[in-house]
């Protein structure tokens, strides 16, 4: 199939790429600008792109930043929290509805492709923490893409019931570049080492039986 990923930059959707292209499906590659807090994902997308030779572009919302504020990712004045997921630093990193404006412009770009359907690596780690990664977002999704344009587009999810640590074990067989993908939210030099999601990066890694290549500024 020709396919569109939603492409951050990270493990997951860096796994899920690499899962695509070993299926034989051709695919493009699209990450979002909407005025996050630093563009390392966004580097590290079209880096690990070039190296691939796949097309991949940024659509730019930074503008639409102030319409998502009250997250730590688009809002500067407030401080990205630091420690394991909890009901307070999840909603601390939620941008409002950012998944349905990603996954919306990923389904329009397929649309324009003429490409069978779309990528998207929530998994089953997401559903707790971000309400538009659960199952019932994603099939609400589904039905919006087939009513959307006359050819229905598809959306892929096949790391839906999978881990963190299950999708680091899979991207370890695929050849994943593991230390090319950005995770953290502070997007310093380094790794943080103490936010969320460079906890659940460490911790993935480690349950996976994996070498972790990243650098982090506070070890564990």
């Amino acid at each position: 199939m020709k396919a569109v990923l939603a492409y951050s930059g990270g493990i997951d959707s860096t796994v899920l790429l690499y899962h695509l292209q070993a299926e034989g499906h051709k695919v493009r590659c699209l990450s979002v600008d909407y005025g996050q807090r630093h563009r390392r994902e966004l580097d590290a997308a079209a880096a690990i792109c070039r190296a691939l030779g796949v097309e991949h572009r940024i659509a730019d919302l930074s503008s639409i930043a102030p319409l998502l504020a009250g997250s730590a990712l688009t809002s500067p004045e407030i401080e990205v929290p630091d420690g394991r997921y909890d009901p307070e630093s999840m909603r601390a990193t939620v941008v409002p509805n950012r998944n349905m404006l990603i996954l919306s412009l990923v389904i329009a770009w397929a649309v324009s492709t003429k490409s069978d359907a779309v990528a998207y690596a929530a998994h089953s780690g997401d559903h707790a923490i971000y309400p538009d990664c659960r199952p019932a977002f994603i099939e609400a999704m589904r039905e919006a893409a087939r009513l959307c344009d006359w050819a229905p587009v598809k959306i892929l999810t096949p790391f839906l019931s999978l881990s963190k640590g299950d999708i680091v074990a899979h991207g370890a067989r695929l050849g994943a570049p593991f230390a090319k993908t950005w995770s953290c939210y502070r997007g310093g030099e380094k790794h943080c080492g103490t936010c969320a999601t460079c906890i659940e990066r460490r911790e993935a890694f480690q349950r996976a039986g994996v070498a972790d290549p990243t650098v982090y500024a506070r070890p564990a």
